[in-house]
């Protein structure tokens, strides 16, 4: 096979380097560009600056870009995180705030089986929970 023999071991690891290598600028890139556009501090015109320079000259944009801003970055991700979270736990809270009929009915068994109703008031509230 002469493709195996003309493709020596190093060179195999030197293009795996240069592969994963433009896969970590391409997603700081991605990170860059939506942390940009994402930003409400600043205006459109400053947004499009910023985008012309990490297109047209990419590396020092990109330098440029996490030199000047890397602290607010952080800052709006962290942000952004906390936000995302905090709406994960109101919304988990709200759908097990209310329980469901069988809680209502488990809870109407305990009062019937304690004597604090009796069986019209049970067959009630198992009538309303169910009807929810």
């Amino acid at each position: 096979m002469p493709i195996a023999a003309d493709y020596p071991f190093l060179d195999i690891v030197l293009t795996m380097i240069i592969f994963f290598t433009w896969v970590v600028w391409v997603w700081m890139m991605i990170l860059i560009l939506s942390d940009v556009f994402r930003r409400h501090d600043i205006s459109g015109w400053r947004k499009a600056i910023w985008v012309v320079l990490l297109i047209v000259l990419p590396f020092i944009g990109v330098l440029a870009y996490l030199i000047v801003e890397h602290d607010a970055m952080a800052e709006r991700r962290t942000r952004d995180l906390q936000g995302a979270e905090a709406d994960m736990d109101r919304y988990v809270e709200s759908a097990t705030a209310t329980p469901g009929p069988a809680a209502e009915i488990e809870r109407a068994n305990h009062l019937l089986d304690g004597g604090a109703i009796n069986q019209t008031e049970f067959e009630a509230i198992k009538a309303k929970a169910l009807a929810q």
